[in-house]
């Protein structure tokens, strides 16, 4: 599949990464909870929670580059999350990789997450997800679609979706880019920041 499905605005990317397939270091992963994001305030998605809002950086590089290329951050210092990269070559826009269902690997990924993680748990959450499947910072910037890239995604049917507020953020705090596929429990419980606004109050 090519990473030209991913040319398209944050929330339609991230409809198509749903129930993608996740494939990295002996480990195979269906994609169920997904968060898009958006870039530039002058761009065609604004998104003040984003973190390419203020223009390019060193940091934020690679979500201005083209599409289907992996994006990778600490959160809290601490926790490796990975975005895949889209909208069009040179605009910056994310879909944030938020959960997954482990199909294949499964012992190696209990040996990394540790033997009292229950299998729903195992790839729930966006810094579990990387650990799971091995994702570290290195991977920064690969192509996904690159068949000798250490972490390849191959995008499917999608999956039937809901949507909801993305999870944790203060700014754009109501926008309805977080999708996950219903019924599934892996899916990670939905928490909003102290920090945001009064529900319905924030764009």
């Amino acid at each position: 599949m090519s990473a030209a499905r991913l040319a398209v605005d944050p929330l339609a990317a991230a409809q198509r990464l749903l129930g993608a397939t996740l494939i990295c270091r002996g480990v195979e992963a269906t994609i169920v909870e997904v968060e898009g994001y958006g870039g530039v305030p002058n761009g065609p998605w604004p998104d003040p929670a984003a973190h390419s809002y203020r223009g390019p950086t060193p940091r934020n590089t690679v979500m201005f580059g083209p599409p289907g290329h992996l994006y990778t951050y600490r959160s809290y210092g601490m926790h490796v999350c990975a975005n895949v990269v889209c909208g069009p070559d040179g605009t910056a826009a994310a879909v944030l990789l938020r959960a997954a269902v482990i199909d294949e690997g499964k012992p190696l990924v209990q040996a990394r997450r540790g033997d009292a993680v229950p299998e729903v748990a195992l790839a729930r959450g966006p810094g579990n997800l990387c650990s799971a499947l091995g994702i570290t910072m290195e991977d920064n910037g690969i192509d996904l679609f690159d068949p000798s890239s250490p972490v390849r995604l191959q995008l499917g049917g999608p999956l039937p979706a809901q949507a909801g507020p993305r999870v944790g953020v203060s700014q754009a705090a109501d926008r309805p880019w977080r999708l996950w596929a219903p019924g599934i429990p892996e899916v990670s419980a939905y928490r909003r920041s102290p920090r945001a606004p009064a529900p319905g109050a924030s764009d």
